[in-house]
């Protein structure tokens, strides 16, 4: 599996206590299979590094934007990483790419409205290696110094993703 891993340095040998035990798969070593997202969504001065993870062997969970998904990663964000698997594999929490200031995992909505708002926009994946058996399957293979990039496609994403997010908002704020 080719995955992709976008920062500021060369990373040759990923440490996966490094992320943070709240993000949306807990902590661990977090990549993408998407190329073009991980070009994409890269910051000035970044560097994006590339990978393989050879699975054989790695107990794998795979989620979907679903229920499970959505208490899966609330979990995460209150650091209660409870599933035991070596590599896992999922749709990215849009709030995190769009910044949206911690309104869906606030505890202010209810899970249905939060889980709604997590369902607007594009969905990307990400591969999260959770422990040194995964990480010593992960093989660097390259990086490559992005130049910094004024994106269009990102831009336009970016106001479609918040034209939707606030028109569900609105909606929620009408319901009775």
């Amino acid at each position: 599996m080719k995955l992709y891993h976008t920062g500021t340095v060369t990373i040759r040998v990923p440490d996966i206590h490094i992320g943070r035990k709240n993000a949306d798969f807990g902590q661990g070593f977090y990549l993408t299979p998407d190329k073009d997202f991980a070009y994409r969504w890269a910051g000035r001065d970044a560097v994006v590094n590339e990978y393989e993870l050879n699975l054989t062997g790695l107990c794998v969970h795979t989620f979907q934007r679903n229920d499970e998904w959505f208490h899966y990663l609330f979990q995460n964000r209150r650091g209660s990483d409870q599933l035991k698997a070596d590599v896992v594999i999922g749709p990215i929490a849009n709030d995190t790419i769009f910044d949206t200031m911690g309104i869906i995992s606030s505890g202010f909505l209810e899970p249905a409205e939060a889980l709604k708002l997590l369902m607007i926009g594009p969905a990307y994946t990400q591969v999260v290696i959770k422990t040194q058996k995964a990480a010593a399957q992960l093989r660097w293979l390259h990086s490559e110094n992005i130049p910094p990039l004024h994106n269009d496609v990102r831009k336009a994403e970016q106001e479609a993703y918040a034209r939707l997010f606030a028109l569900a908002m609105q909606e929620m704020d009408q319901d009775p």
